[in-house]
């Protein structure tokens, strides 16, 4: 993971949109719940709970309750560096 600069929540949501979009983790996979990814990353679950909010703003993952978060379809992914919930276009 990059140690550059920013929150280390956006480090790891950035860690894990290039795992999505290389494939690595396909659609319709399920992340790591937030407790393994905390583990994985060696942040806290507050910040991989973080990051996984991040991914859901962006359109790459969505939650079900009581199941997990999982990797969206390729269609509904917002384009690196565009921020789904802009609304300066309005």
């Amino acid at each position: 993971m990059n140690r550059g600069p920013g929150y280390v929540y956006e480090r790891v949501a950035d860690d894990l949109e290039d795992r999505i979009r290389s494939g690595e983790l396909a659609p319709g996979t399920a992340l790591p719940n937030e407790n393994d990814l905390a583990r994985e990353y060696g942040v806290s679950v507050g910040t991989s709970r973080h990051a996984t909010k991040l991914l859901r703003e962006r359109g790459l993952v969505t939650t079900i309750r009581c199941k997990g978060t999982y990797v969206t379809p390729v269609d509904r992914w917002s384009k690196p560096g565009e921020n789904q919930n802009d609304t300066s276009h309005w």
